[in-house]
């Protein structure tokens, strides 16, 4: 079992909606850009990082970074740099928490993670997009403590929702659970995908729904889930990406699909880009793209209108490069 999960981080906002059309849009043709932004974090894997709709910034939290360092700085990123905030209260550091932006109350929940000293973590952050601030929730029913869950947004009611994690005590997590505001309601759908940890999640725009794939898990995690608020419902592609462990998600306002990067598979680094169309997994061929990893961060980005990858590790080097992809003609 690996520690330095990343959590595809990255349940996307419902609102504000993007503009749906009756069939998702056929795979563009696209391009990896990278960005110079003149501040950067330190290089990192196992970021927690989603978009906030209230300042129109992606927000990322703590990681993993060299010689086991645990961290637990705030950074927004505007679409042009990475500027680090100083709340006066922050949650103590920690690789592979969760994090999703809650509708219903116009914030970003974050829950989970893992550190050495301190073991698998159980409890609640709110960050406040408008004032830049963290403050704990003090629920008094939670999800188990648990590193690299999903943590996405609920297709029903917008709320924070979580499914699976790790913790060795328990083993894979299957619980689904979702925010109310005050504490966490476990559901109680009437099937469930496996559980799993380090699988990649995000909120599918035009489908309307959550999605799920891969992971680590005590069963074999290549398959595809999607979720409604209310039930889990396994989707029968024609084509799936390979099985992929700690790759990560997020959706693209601007081709309108999911967008899954890197990860993991068979033992291998992967670097390839893959679109859920919201009934197929299409592998795109990007002209240029990021160098594998695993573990790393995305985002989409409401402000620009495409995805942002940052981070991640070979295992060996840690990475600190932010990434966007964007339609292979603006590049040329």
């Amino acid at each position: 079992m690996k520690y330095r999960l990343v959590l595809v981080l990255t349940g996307v906002p419902l609102w504000p909606a993007m503009a749906a059309a009756a069939d998702a849009p056929a795979a563009p043709a696209v391009e990896w850009v990278k960005l110079t932004p003149t501040v950067s974090p330190s290089p990192r894997d196992g970021m927690a990082m989603a978009y906030d709709v209230v300042s129109g910034k992606i927000v990322l939290f703590g990681g993993l970074g060299a010689n086991t360092s645990y961290l637990g700085d705030t950074w927004t990123f505007d679409g042009v740099t990475w500027t680090q905030l100083t709340p006066p209260v922050s949650p103590p550091a920690r690789v592979s928490a969760g994090m999703t932006f809650d509708a219903l109350l116009q914030k970003l929940v974050m829950f989970g993670g893992y550190t050495e000293a301190a073991g698998y973590f159980g409890d609640t952050w709110i960050f406040d997009g408008a004032a830049g601030t963290w403050e704990e929730a003090k629920p008094y029913l939670s999800p188990p403590p648990v590193t690299a869950p999903c943590v996405f947004t609920d297709p029903d009611n917008g709320s924070a929702d979580v499914f699976g994690g790790f913790n060795s005590e328990s083993g894979y997590s299957a619980g689904t659970w979702m925010f109310a505001g005050t504490t966490w309601l476990q559901l109680q759908p009437a099937t469930s995908p496996a559980g799993r940890t380090g699988a990649l999640s995000a909120f599918d725009h035009v489908a309307k729904n959550a999605v799920l794939f891969g992971g680590e898990a005590d069963v074999s995690a290549q398959n595809t889930w999607t979720w409604d608020g209310a039930n889990w419902t396994e989707q029968a592609p024609a084509r799936q990406p390979p099985l992929l462990e700690f790759a990560a998600a997020a959706f693209d306002p601007g081709f309108r699909l999911l967008i899954a990067f890197g990860g993991e598979s068979g033992g291998m680094l992967q670097n390839g880009t893959w679109a859920w169309t919201g009934s197929d997994w299409a592998q795109l061929h990007p002209t240029t793209w990021p160098p594998p990893r695993e573990f790393l961060g995305m985002a989409n980005d409401e402000a620009i209108g495409h995805v942002i990858l940052f981070g991640g590790t070979t295992g060996y080097v840690y990475f600190d490069d932010t990434w966007e992809l964007i339609p292979a003609a603006a590049g040329q």
